[in-house]
């Protein structure tokens, strides 16, 4: 692949591995075509895998186009507890009985979260207040207050369940956490819940399915020897 390729501009369709950043992948795919210019459209955590747009040189002005689109994902809740960053990268706490829990009532609960809602984003995330991302004054201890945001959940589908975990498949707006919804759907059945499990299969069009590992990209500029 020629480097003039990328820098007139390419869409990647990556499928994240878990534990490794969005920019951990940014950072391996500019290294690997050796320019400067590439942005990712929509950050995965990383305990999510799935879907990222990169994008290559000029089309990296597409980038906020991307990221307005809608996202679809599937995953699992645990219920029983409650984690400081509604997921895995922390500890879980405050342990409460999940099992009275009917599958009717897991699946009735969905609809207080359908539709347009208004979410308070986890204080652990990306999000800066004067110029700082308000984790790092969480893990400070310090007080972090975030105002409610409006999102739109297009489907909230429970898909299996076998308690403690819920596995569901979710369509929502840009800017949702499923991390938030996780915590606040956990809190409605009064059972708490985190996020144990996270994969992105579409942003608008584009599918996970039509998407390369990072090392199936990487085999493209260093062929594996016969």
């Amino acid at each position: 692949m020629e480097e003039n390729n990328f820098e007139e501009g390419k869409v990647l369709l990556i499928d994240k591995p878990l534990r490794w950043t969005s920019f951990d992948v940014v950072r391996k795919i500019r290294n690997l075509i050796r320019i400067k210019k590439v942005g990712h459209a929509g950050t995965l955590d990383p305990l999510a895998t799935g879907l990222l747009i990169v994008c290559t040189g000029k089309f990296t002005k597409r980038i906020n186009e991307y990221m307005a689109q809608e996202k679809e994902y599937t995953g699992c809740i645990t219920l029983g507890a409650i984690t400081p960053t509604f997921d895995l990268e922390s500890e879980p706490e405050n342990f409460k009985p999940f099992n009275q829990l009917s599958d009717a009532e897991i699946n009735n609960a969905t609809a207080a979260f359908t539709g347009e809602i208004l979410q308070i984003p986890p204080i652990h995330s990306a999000i800066k207040q004067q110029g700082k991302a308000v984790y790092l004054k969480a893990r400070k201890g310090e007080e972090v207050i975030l105002e409610p945001r409006k999102i739109t959940i297009h489907s909230f589908e429970i898909t299996q369940i076998n308690l403690p975990h819920v596995h569901f498949k979710v369509v929502c707006s840009t800017g949702t956490y499923i991390r938030s919804l996780a915590n606040d759907f956990g809190a409605a059945l009064g059972s708490g819940g985190y996020l144990s499990e996270l994969r992105r299969t579409r942003i608008g069009n584009f599918n996970v399915s039509d998407a390369q590992t990072i090392e199936q990209f990487a085999e493209c500029f260093n062929p594996p020897s016969n």
